[in-house]
């Protein structure tokens, strides 16, 4: 290849690099927000994208939630970005609101109240007049509201709060927790009113009833000397 070959060459190759930066710069030059452009700098938009306005050759982004007060659905507030915009959901505590939190509020809900610059819970269980009703009822406080629940023990039947029975567990008859040295007291008086009885009917000279009166106190004796008697020898066996 000569001179004017190379030089041919050369000058083909600058001409193709030249082409190339003029597709490139028409085709990937543009700034974001710009959806045509002169050049690549942000003052050379000529056209700009959904959310953006051209001001000066340069995209600016739009403030939908300045310009349009009312472009997010109620108890929602509006969060700007670039090229667009994003409804967010007020605190409970709202209804309706101009940004996040309790203290952002244009009203409190039900169930809250302003306390300072806060739409704060309302404690209905620690009002001055009582929010449940009936026995064996209790309070208990929720966000924004509350609820009325059987006390511990009991459980709801027919809109009242009754006491909870254990399972297996009965009702106690009369004599079914009296303890052995009471059953013996009351043995003891029973057979003291027997004898007392047998005894008025001694007094008036029956042999019948004079006889089942000794019978009774001979008995009497004979437990009693026995009871003692036992008593005494399991004391000298303990003691051995």
């Amino acid at each position: 290849m000569g001179v004017m070959g190379l030089r041919r060459s050369k000058r083909n190759l600058l001409q193709a690099a030249w082409l190339c930066y003029l597709v490139a710069v028409q085709v990937h030059c543009c700034p974001d927000p710009c959806s045509k452009c002169s050049g690549p700098e942000n003052e050379q938009c000529e056209e700009c994208k959904a959310g953006w306005t051209l001001h000066n050759n340069a995209c600016i982004d739009i403030d939908e939630c300045d310009m349009e007060p009312d472009v997010c659905p109620a108890n929602k507030f509006c969060i700007n970005s670039n090229g667009s915009f994003e409804c967010r959901d007020c605190d409970p505590a709202c209804v309706g609101c101009m940004g996040s939190g309790p203290a952002r509020c244009r009203k409190c809900a039900s169930g809250y109240r302003l306390k300072g610059l806060k739409c704060l819970d309302t404690d209905e269980c620690s009002d001055r007049v009582l929010a449940c009703h009936g026995l064996n009822v209790v309070c208990i406080n929720t966000d924004g509201s509350f609820r009325c629940d059987c006390a511990e023990g009991f459980f709801r039947r027919d809109n009242f709060c009754v006491k909870q029975q254990q399972p297996g567990v009965q009702e106690k008859g009369l004599f079914e927790d009296i303890q052995d040295d009471e059953v013996e007291v009351l043995q003891q008086m029973f057979f003291g009113v027997v004898l007392c009885a047998l005894a008025t009917l001694a007094a008036k000279g029956d042999l019948v009833y004079t006889s089942v009166f000794m019978g009774a106190v001979a008995a009497m004796a004979g437990y009693w000397l026995s009871d003692r008697g036992d008593r005494l020898l399991d004391s000298f066996l303990k003691g051995r």
